[in-house]
């Protein structure tokens, strides 16, 4: 323990309180500070304008969350609550996302990492600060925490304070994005719902009498996604981004990369053969780098993927359905008789999300339900009390949209005109109108 607690001022949860100095090292840590440099929600402050919020803050906001569980799980409910697993808990959510890359998951996406993976490697690798600071606690400790990471932890407990469909992590991210990008929709009572939150043999429960700030926080998470994270123009920002990666990878595989403009710290990604520690030498702000060389790059498409990166010039885009799905070769067709390379001018992008789901062990990925504990001890899954709740289970939200160049919406007079009316045409009869 520290001999003098030491606190973070934090804009969500006032202060965020340290009394471990394994906690406090951990912070201090080259790969944990890393965490600075890469923003929580990538490419959203192109919307809103002030999530420039980095995934050290958020990941700070989940361990302080998770303190206050401990905390009030020890002075309440000591007969089901072993506080000997605090430790492992605090260090689990400070650290469970520390395996994220830049732009993390567009990163992901166009060179095939896994940031929960990674974030393992980065706990039990003997070679990181992180892992010989664990293993000062005790030789195992580094894979206990990952353990609760990967959700194989033997105390559900634990496993369900840092990861279920009401977690110190879900809370934190909601509460910090609805703060930084300036809106109301993923507002709850965090101080309710931590009061009601209890432990029990087989997880966490909530008190029935506080079901209703649960309910809250359910329909939060699903307004933030409908309207913060899956909003169409941040989407339209990320396919920029990945066919700007995109872009850059084929030109290296082609020997296209000359001295002035190669990105050494991405060859390896390039190549295949990335070692932990060069991904860890990778942050927004290296990918920003090599994007403001590549502006004066020869090549049209990385020039131009480049500039619209960074000066904002998103991909435009309409809703399509199964049933106007049929009509995207032709649009591709026709943004490729205008002038432009299909294969980066235009993309299909769908995001659905599951507000909530019951449990169901017969599914790929079976969620953790949330319980509601009666008066008698006895639990209820929270979508069987809750009409509100039942009325979003189970259901997917959220929509499937075309990206295409914005001047293809444009009136010209010359000889690609017909393409570009030909385009029009199609939007306007073809139900393909709910432009964004």
């Amino acid at each position: 323990m520290l001999p003098r607690e030491k606190v973070f001022r934090d804009p969500v949860h006032n202060y965020i309180h340290v009394r471990h100095q394994v906690i406090l090292d951990l912070i201090n840590t080259p790969e944990f500070q890393r965490l600075r440099r890469i923003k929580q929600l990538g490419v959203a402050n192109t919307v809103f304008q002030g999530a420039e919020h980095s995934r050290f803050t958020h990941s700070l906001g989940v361990y302080e969350i998770t303190r206050q569980i401990c905390d009030s799980f020890q002075t309440n409910y000591p007969d089901q609550w072993d506080d000997s697993e605090r430790l492992v808990a605090l260090c689990a959510a400070l650290l469970h996302d520390v395996g994220h890359g830049p732009y993390s998951h567009t990163f992901e996406h166009i060179f095939h990492t896994d940031h929960e993976a990674i974030t393992r490697r980065i706990l039990c690798d003997e070679s990181t600060n992180i892992n010989r600071i664990l293993r000062e606690v005790a030789p195992d400790f580094p894979q206990k925490v990952a353990s609760v990471i990967d959700h194989t932890y033997p105390n559900p407990q634990v496993v369900q304070m840092i990861s279920s469909q009401i977690d110190a992590d879900r809370m934190d991210y909601l509460l910090r994005d609805a703060y930084n990008t300036g809106t109301n929709y993923g507002l709850f009572d965090l101080t309710r719902i931590l009061r009601v939150m209890r432990p029990y043999p087989d997880g966490i429960a909530f008190d029935a009498n506080g079901m209703h700030a649960v309910e809250d926080y359910i329909v939060s998470r699903f307004q933030m996604y409908q309207q913060i994270y899956f909003h169409p123009v941040s989407r339209g920002m990320e396919v920029v981004l990945m066919h700007l990666l995109a872009r850059a990878k084929t030109l290296y595989e082609a020997g296209r990369f000359d001295a002035a403009y190669n990105p050494r710290l991405l060859i390896p990604f390039f190549e295949g053969t990335w070692t932990l520690k060069d991904y860890l030498k990778l942050d927004d702000g290296v990918l920003n780098t090599y994007f403001t060389y590549w502006l004066d790059y020869p090549d049209v498409i990385l020039k131009d993927f480049s500039d619209r990166f960074l000066s904002r010039r998103p991909l435009k885009s309409v809703t399509f359905t199964s049933d106007t799905e049929h009509l995207l070769p032709d649009l591709k067709a026709l943004v490729a008789k205008a002038g432009f390379d299909p294969e980066y001018y235009t993309a299909e992008n769908d995001s659905f999300d599951l507000p909530y789901d019951a449990y169901d062990p017969s599914s790929a990925n079976p969620k953790t339900q949330i319980e509601i504990m009666q008066l008698d001890g006895s639990l209820e899954e929270l979508s069987t009390l809750s009409p509100l709740v039942a009325a979003i289970s189970g259901r997917m939200t959220g929509d499937k949209r075309f990206y295409f160049p914005k001047t293809m919406l444009q009136l010209v007079s010359d000889d690609a005109s017909s393409a570009y009316q030909q385009f029009q045409h199609y939007l306007l009869n073809g139900a393909l109108i709910n432009l964004r």
